[in-house]
């Protein structure tokens, strides 16, 4: 018998897209992220370097691009009553189109693109996943995200 939380995630419409809010990204965020990942290349951490490159500024992680993608989702997507936990499957087709300057803000693009019951009482959700640049028609980021719940 399916979880009464399963079957109203089964009602929602494939390619119904949801967006969240829009997040800052500053040199904190990504200083923070260089130490934690020990990725501190300047072009990252050093402003002054950094200005002489093509983007004039230092620039996100791509990395974190793709970690601020949790943040994002649970921003944007209706909580489900009675979800114990969710787990990342993976990704497919995950790129970086366009660098996160670090006075940018971004927001997650997240459309259903398949429903899968695995059992009564776990589900797998596959979405097309897009990371916006607020005036940027280029998206940062496109991927496949593949997860797993748990009722």
């Amino acid at each position: 018998m399916t979880t009464p939380s399963i079957t109203k995630l089964l009602t929602w419409k494939k390619n119904k897209e949801w967006t969240s809010k829009w997040f800052q990204v500053d040199q904190e965020l990504i200083n923070s992220f260089a130490k934690v990942t020990h990725d501190d290349q300047y072009i990252h951490i050093d402003p002054n370097k950094a200005k002489d490159t093509e983007y004039g500024t230092t620039i996100a992680h791509g990395f974190l691009t793709m970690s601020l993608l949790s943040a994002m989702y649970y921003d944007a997507i209706p909580q489900i009553e009675g979800l114990k936990m969710g787990i990342n499957i993976g990704f497919d087709r995950l790129r970086f189109l366009a660098p996160v300057k670090s006075t940018d803000k971004i927001r997650g693009v997240f459309k259903l693109s398949k429903i899968t019951e695995k059992s009564p009482d776990v589900i797998k959700l596959t979405w097309s996943t897009k990371v916006e640049i607020e005036g940027n028609a280029k998206p940062a980021l496109l991927a496949i995200w593949i997860e797993r719940q748990y009722f």
